[in-house]
């Protein structure tokens, strides 16, 4: 306890994290097998840009740290027929300036251009991101979006789980406690597609107040399909599937934008905190709505509001 000058007491913030024991595996199959030993009293580090804040301020208490960085083959990037692979320690920064996923999954790009500051992105990994289930962070919502599917690796062997069956709700996901993420998968994105990212935040590179990013597909004038997902505005992304299935083969148009925000409003259920009230959030992810379909569709920008 600090004691000021006028009598008043503060509590000194605690910066440092409580003990635990660190362990660095060199494969998958020890990091496994110490999670089976170890899980429920364990954290997995990849690229910590979300963990050691947690650590530091004791949110975080786990009497054991498996740091995954020497275990090989978790860093790939690669293309392959309609997928877009990528290892769970692959970096931000090097799946941003990887030609080939750009191309096959601009969204992605999109997406990564938002996390952080370029430092935080060459330490932090697209699986750390993902696993840590942030509902105000890009990647968990691109995941949603795009239909990605995750593999999990633990001691009974590998699983695909749908990303939409992966996030439970605040950061916390499906995977058990002698699992971790290997690898994820997304689509290769068609070349009528229009990708798009968009987000409040008080700052750039801070945590989104609320975002909507997706995939509208068009066809002279028509929407053929759309992917849309909503982070920041509940306790996991949200796919906004009814909006996509009023813009599956509707024509373009301000009343179908003007819909489209309504109906974007009523699916989302924002909390309060100090940040911004529910009802802002509630607001704001109309007004997204409808800069993301005059981003993706070509209708010129309306004034919000």
């Amino acid at each position: 306890m600090i004691h000021s000058s006028n009598g008043t007491d503060h509590v000194r913030a605690t910066v440092k994290p409580s003990r635990f024991a660190y362990w660095d595996p060199a494969t998958v199959d020890e990091a496994v097998g110490f999670l089976a030993e170890h899980g429920d009293e364990s954290k997995l580090l990849a690229g910590g840009q979300s963990l050691m804040p947690l650590l530091n301020l004791r949110l975080a208490r786990p009497d054991y740290l498996i740091d995954l960085n020497r275990v090989s083959g978790l860093d790939g990037i690669a293309v392959d027929g309609d997928g877009v692979r990528i290892g769970t320690l692959a970096r931000q920064e090097d799946v941003l300036e990887s030609p080939e996923a750009r191309a096959a999954c601009p969204l992605l790009a999109h997406a990564l251009s938002h996390v952080g500051h370029t430092p935080i992105r060459y330490r932090g990994t697209v699986g750390g991101s993902i696993a840590h289930a942030d509902p105000a962070a890009e990647l968990p919502a691109l995941a949603v979006a795009l239909d990605a599917e995750l593999t999990l690796r633990g001691s009974q062997g590998s699983r695909t789980v749908a990303a939409s069956d992966f996030f439970v709700t605040f950061l916390t996901t499906a995977l058990e406690a002698d699992e971790l993420v290997t690898e994820i998968r997304l689509p290769v994105a068609k070349q009528s597609g229009q990708s798009a990212v968009l987000e409040l935040s008080r700052r750039h590179g801070d945590f989104a107040l609320v975002g909507v990013l997706g995939v509208v597909e068009t066809d002279d004038g028509s929407i053929d399909s759309a992917r849309i997902a909503a982070f920041g505005v509940d306790e996991v992304p949200r796919r906004l599937t009814e909006v996509e299935g009023l813009l599956a083969g509707a024509s373009v148009s301000s009343e179908l934008t003007a819909e489209a925000a309504e109906i974007a409003m009523r699916s989302v259920e924002p909390q309060s905190d100090m940040h911004a009230s529910a009802s802002y959030r509630r607001r704001m992810i109309g007004v997204l709505m409808r800069r993301f379909l005059d981003e993706t569709t070509g209708e010129p920008p309306k004034r919000a509001g």
